[in-house]
């Protein structure tokens, strides 16, 4: 007897399959819930931990996840992220354009900073996993990361800021939420053991910037490595969706990176003929 194959509706029915929504006429449901109780009663930062997680967060762990979407929405035009969505505002495409040219711009050197140390943090935690002390295990993963060709420890260390404002208060409120049991508290101990092991390395005080502090809730959260790049998307986009609603109200055309009085530096060869 041969095999019943799936008929044409059938088919097109299982061609994508998901647990995060079910939707059919007059009815919307994530997760299970229905989308009309979802509304005006779960924020938006539950919302995205629903749809990420499956389970709706605790009270604890959704402040956390607030805070932390919050800290890292915007840090002005020299943020390429920010600049690229400004310049193309000047170009005059939509809204929806220059927000999408400005977050292709979040890759590892610019926006992968709390993946990595998400991924550093955890990897500290699999060594103590395996019986090694805090001191042993962080020294011994940030000579596995130098001996691999890692220069710049990701989450430590600012450009701008010899102490980044938004870290020190994220650790304040993670200390809070590991005291209430909210969160465990590993890996905040966990980030300043790495904080003081690179300053006994350098010689010198390197302090925990945003990524490093919104890597520790995320860890602390529970979230895996990549989608805290993810995630800081979804907070930046709010200060570049900002910045180019700002910059194609000013109606500007074509604004470049610089000044157009300020020309690039030619490196190239001379003036020369052309000869045929």
């Amino acid at each position: 007897m041969s095999e019943k194959r799936p008929s044409g509706d059938d088919k097109a029915a299982q061609w994508w399959s998901t647990a995060i929504i079910d939707m059919k006429p007059g009815e919307i449901r994530f997760r299970g819930y229905a989308i009309e109780e979802l509304i005006g009663n779960v924020g938006f930062a539950q919302m995205i931990w629903l749809m990420l997680r499956g389970e709706l967060p605790t009270d604890g762990q959704s402040r956390l996840l607030d805070a932390a979407l919050m800290s890292a929405v915007d840090h002005g035009p020299q943020a390429p992220s920010i600049a690229i969505a400004r310049m193309a505002a000047t170009c005059g495409v939509g809204l929806n354009n220059a927000m999408a040219s400005a977050l292709n711009t979040l890759g590892d050197v610019h926006g992968g900073a709390g993946e990595q140390a998400v991924a550093l943090y955890q990897a500290i935690a699999a060594r103590l996993e395996g019986g090694t002390d805090l001191v042993d295990a962080t020294r011994a993963e940030l000579d596995a990361f130098a001996k691999a060709g890692g220069k710049h420890l990701p989450g430590f260390g600012h450009r701008f800021h010899p102490v980044d404002p938004r870290a020190p208060r994220l650790l304040e409120l993670v200390d809070r939420a590991a005291a209430k049991g909210d969160v465990p508290g590993q890996f905040a101990e966990i980030g300043r053991m790495v904080e003081a092991d690179l300053e006994r390395r350098k010689g010198k005080r390197i302090p925990m910037n945003i990524d490093g502090a919104t890597a520790v809730i995320y860890a602390e959260l529970g979230f895996p490595a990549p989608l805290a790049r993810g995630l800081f998307c979804l907070s930046r986009s709010v200060g570049i969706l900002a910045h180019a609603w700002e910059q194609a109200g000013e109606g500007t055309r074509n604004k470049g990176p610089v000044p157009r009085d300020v020309l690039p530096t030619y490196t190239g060869v001379g003036p020369r003929p052309l000869d045929r």
